[in-house]
């Protein structure tokens, strides 16, 4: 199958770079491994976004939600309806296999067929891998780097790790579902990008009791009805039933370097790409999203690298009117 363009990850960013080719008459396909906005999918069923509804807009496309901030089903319910609405080209449950140089474009394999591409962009998120501990029994059922919803852990001696966003959602949302919950915190106070409506909340739940949080400390090591704290103190044991381990998540660096993306070679693991155009080391790959980050997630979300697409597609487009006719 041959394409102008090939877009790898079927997630809000890929979506835009998907209109944005559709605007400029670029022939496209999208190629997601999971479902559509699949990483979307898999976040905790009460998520709320930290950005307002307009800054996750895509393609000029309004949300409309119902509260300022909106919510996990709000946002799987416009980005389907955008791809729908769009006739966006997109191929769900197809994982991409290799990026390979062929006659002066790219043989993309995937799970399903392979296509020839003159331009490829990887928008792969980063929600597949989790960062691991390292520890004793992180591979026990019980612990989980994925947190969904809270009513599966109601009456439970739930143990949270981290203090950003997912954490602190995980461990309010447990505890207000009759959980007893503990949060391990490698710092000495939860983190400052948690949502502000929010903080106020955990802190207060700590600063009570009702949430008991050990600070300047680390997990050493899980079994199956206990768990080993190091903390200032020394090791503490306690009682426990599950481990969430919100340590958060990278982007699949094994992937990139198979396409031929260079990485730092530093633990940041930065990709490199041109901030202005987006293209890789790879002439005609290009990277778009949170993958730009490497080992820095936070730095790009939907709102800052939407506009990726449109710094992407308008370099192919000039490349595109100057190939030989």
């Amino acid at each position: 199958m041959n394409v102008q363009l090939l877009i790898v990850g079927g997630g809000p960013i890929g979506l835009a770079c998907g209109l944005a080719a559709q605007q400029e008459g670029i022939d496209y396909v999208i190629i997601e491994k999971g479902c559509l906005v699949n990483s979307l999918y898999h976040y905790p069923l009460n998520m709320t976004f930290f950005s307002t509804s307009e800054r996750l807009e895509i393609g000029g496309i309004p949300f409309v939600s119902i509260n300022p901030k909106p919510t996990r089903p709000e946002a799987m319910e416009y980005y389907r309806r955008v791809a729908t609405s769009k006739e966006l080209k997109v191929h769900l449950f197809e994982e991409v296999e290799g990026v390979t140089p062929q006659d002066g474009g790219y043989a993309v394999q995937t799970s399903k067929t392979t296509y020839q591409a003159r331009f490829v962009i990887l928008a792969t998120g980063f929600y597949d891998i989790p960062n691991l501990l390292n520890i004793p029994g992180e591979e026990l059922p019980k612990v989980t780097h994925y947190y969904k919803e809270p009513h599966f852990y109601a009456m439970q001696n739930v143990l949270v790790v981290g203090a950003n966003n997912s954490s602190v959602d995980a461990a309010l949302e447990t505890y207000r579902k009759g959980a007893q919950v503990t949060m391990v915190i490698r710092e000495g106070e939860i983190g400052r990008r948690v949502k502000y409506w929010v903080k106020p909340d955990i802190e207060n739940r700590i600063a009570e009791g009702s949430i008991k949080a050990y600070f300047h400390s680390q997990l050493k090591a899980v079994r199956e009805h206990e768990v080993d704290i190091e903390t200032p103190e020394g090791i503490v044991t306690i009682p426990n039933d599950y481990v969430l381990a919100m340590t958060g998540y990278q982007p699949n660096f094994a992937f990139l370097e198979k396409c031929g993306v260079q990485l730092s070679a530093d633990a940041k693991k930065y990709p490199s790409y041109s901030g202005e155009t987006m293209e890789t080391n790879l002439g005609n790959v290009y990277l778009a999203g949170v993958v730009c980050g490497g080992m820095d997630t936070h730095v790009w979300f939907i709102e800052n690298s939407r506009e990726h697409a449109i710094r992407i597609v308008n370099n192919i487009a000039g490349k595109i009117k100057r190939l030989p006719a």
